[in-house]
């Protein structure tokens, strides 16, 4: 399988990149996906100077794995919100972005709701509102394989 390694100063720049994409939306709460829309989330709360950043847990592949179900859970109380941007680090097949939209959307019906992602790939279900690559191989980040 082919490989990409994305690493600290790559991001560092799209960081820089996304924010531009998305600062015109005016978002008042970000909720990053753990794992992997952590780091993404906790940059961008940082360069935005905004501390309405919640995670909300999602659990559909194992390391390389697609499982056969979706666990969501630790789903923050968005009631305040009004503009919210979902942050990950990828859009594969798109179904779990598909599944948390569709989860955020019943539960807080008063949002307006905007995906950003570093990475997705053409085929997935759902196409990021903000993003920035395609991915056309398995990418390593460097929070992933720097941290061992």
């Amino acid at each position: 399988m082919q490989k990409y390694y994305y690493g600290y100063d790559e991001f560092k720049d799209d960081v820089k990149k996304l924010e531009q994409l998305i600062k015109p939306f005016g978002a008042d709460t970000f909720v990053a996906v753990a794992r992997g829309g952590l780091t993404l989330g906790h940059f961008l709360a940082h360069n935005l100077d905004t501390r309405r950043l919640y995670i909300i847990n999602s659990i559909h592949y194992e390391k390389q794995t697609k499982l056969d179900s979706f666990e969501i859970f630790n789903i923050p109380n968005l009631q305040e919100a009004k503009k919210v941007i979902l942050l990950d680090d990828i859009i594969d097949s798109g179904e779990t972005m598909e599944q948390l939209i569709k989860l955020l959307h019943q539960k807080y019906p008063q949002i307006e709701l905007k995906v950003a992602t570093l990475f997705y790939k053409p085929t997935a279900k759902v196409k990021p509102d903000f993003t920035l690559k395609q991915a056309h191989s398995w990418i390593e980040f460097f929070w992933e394989v720097d941290t061992a």
